[in-house]
């Protein structure tokens, strides 16, 4: 089986891992844009240390899960959002205002959704998790 995208396939792992109680997972293979998502989901505390593991090939990550994650996905094809329409898409893929975030690629590089509205910048949506 082919693998069509390394950020989905990541994601999903670690969510079925969350749900099946498990304190830690192994990602394979590793990416840039992995990284700095799992540095977005550090940063609101969704999870913990996560130990990027070089083997020689495409590399491995060991991510530690502390129980906060409901819900990650992925969003494909990565949609362009613009400022004014950012709530429409807060609206669509989270259950509330309140809490989750949107990941979004920009010029700037990967942040949520409301560093990308502080910054008055918009750009494709890599995915989202609560």
């Amino acid at each position: 089986m082919v693998r069509m995208s390394v950020l989905a396939d990541a994601l999903k792992t670690m969510s079925n891992a969350e749900k099946r109680g498990k304190r830690q997972v192994l990602l394979r293979p590793s990416s840039k844009v992995i990284v700095k998502f799992l540095q977005v989901m550090q940063k609101h505390g969704y999870i913990g240390e996560f130990e990027i593991v070089d083997d020689h090939r495409s590399g491995k990550i060991v991510v530690e899960l502390n129980g906060r994650i409901n819900k990650c996905g992925v969003v494909s094809p990565r949609f362009d959002v613009q400022v004014k329409d950012m709530e429409k898409w807060v609206a669509n893929l989270l259950p509330s205002r309140q809490f989750g975030h949107i990941v979004l690629t920009t010029a700037y590089g990967i942040m949520d959704h409301e560093e990308a509205r502080r910054k008055h910048t918009g750009g494709k949506v890599l995915g989202f998790f609560y």
